[in-house]
């Protein structure tokens, strides 16, 4: 059965004054601790650990519902992001004269109007500014949710145990240097002088 309300709020007070004074250096055997209704020291370093413990959770949940407001968030961004790019690429897919004055200008070789190419770099300018943005979209997800966190690797001695470490002589450095395949048995190895295929 749960405590109750009341008692909770006890617990709640007497751990928030016991943290205050282990904030200030106050050591668990001291007899203010002892005054705030803890019986040994031990009593209260595991009610120092538990309200650490239950401050983790607490944060741990609150960190899980951010992320997921925050993907939520990402998400609406691109999902803006495909209908501008939409947008752009229709202005791409039309023609765009060249206009001055109210009168088309004509090429003087072809007398066809000419293309506005203004336009067009603008929304080839437009698009790659989509792009950065995604990327720094795909950034900000990464690191909300962890997934550029550098990769840890253990090496681990015999049968995944601990390495045992120790110091070599310099014979036994010379050993282990020397312990790969021998050259000159490389050599011997060889059926007849090179280039004899003889057998």
């Amino acid at each position: 059965m749960g405590w109750s309300r009341l008692k909770q709020d006890e617990v709640a007070v007497r751990r928030t004054a016991l943290l205050a004074l282990r904030r200030q250096g106050v050591r668990y055997d001291d007899a203010r601790v002892e005054a705030l209704g803890y019986n040994s020291p031990d009593t209260a370093r595991k009610d120092v650990h538990r309200a650490l413990e239950a401050h983790r959770d607490a944060e741990a949940a609150e960190v899980s519902i951010y992320r997921q407001l925050e993907n939520e968030r990402l998400d609406d961004e691109l999902s803006r992001l495909a209908v501008l790019e939409d947008k752009v690429r229709k202005v791409l897919g039309n023609r765009h004269i060249l206009v001055n004055n109210g009168r088309v200008i004509l090429d003087p070789d072809t007398e066809q109007p000419l293309e506005d190419d203004v336009i067009i770099l603008q929304a080839i300018d437009r698009l790659v500014k989509i792009e950065d943005s995604r990327r720094r979209n795909a950034e900000r997800r990464a690191k909300l949710n962890g997934y550029d966190m550098p990769l840890q690797t253990e090496i681990t001695g015999a049968n995944g145990g601990p390495l045992q470490m120790s110091k070599a002589s310099d014979v036994e450095l010379e050993a282990i240097m020397n312990a790969g395949p021998d050259p000159a048995m490389s050599d011997e190895n060889t059926d007849g002088p090179a280039g004899d295929n003889s057998g």
